[in-house]
């Protein structure tokens, strides 16, 4: 099963359409702390419709917890602006863990310093710096999917 981890995400209905996201592609969902809403919050379910419920999801202290409980999670693949490795370049293995930074300050800037192999980026014209966080974790997600389309269908 693939792994989605948002560090410090910060909009409610970002976080909402990614959990739905995860529940239909048999993704677990990790959330790091802190994060800048309640995930109990009505704007988090709407965004979620009535997948909230089914979500696999995981809460994190910090990123400290989350690595000593997840090992295998600094093999990850580090989502970021300031990297010029494509996502499609990545290889993906069925239990991955795929990492995204909050809306407004991406992932800290120790963690891609301490992974700079494992960052991946969506490639983007010079007019825009950004994409928004539920659009990017769906196109990095089904990438990683296809690679391991097998285990995919298998798993469901």
């Amino acid at each position: 099963m693939l792994n989605l981890v948002l560090v410090h995400p910060q909009i409610p209905n970002n976080t909402g359409a990614i959990g739905r996201l995860c529940v239909n592609a048999g993704t677990s969902l990790h959330l790091i702390k802190p994060i800048g809403f309640d995930i109990d919050e009505k704007a988090v379910r709407r965004a979620g419709l009535d997948y909230w419920d089914k979500l696999d999801l995981h809460v994190w202290e910090n990123l400290e917890e989350f690595f000593e409980s997840n090992p295998k999670a600094k093999e990850g693949h580090f989502a970021t602006t300031k990297t010029q490795k494509p996502y499609f370049e990545a290889e993906f293995q069925e239990d991955d863990y795929i990492f995204f930074g909050s809306e407004t300050k991406g992932i800290p800037s120790e963690v891609l310093e301490a992974y700079p192999d494992q960052c991946i980026t969506i490639p983007m014209t010079a007019q825009g710096r950004s994409l928004n966080l539920a659009i990017s974790t769906g196109i990095i997600l089904y990438e990683a999917i296809k690679q391991n389309y097998t285990s995919f269908k298998e798993a469901q």
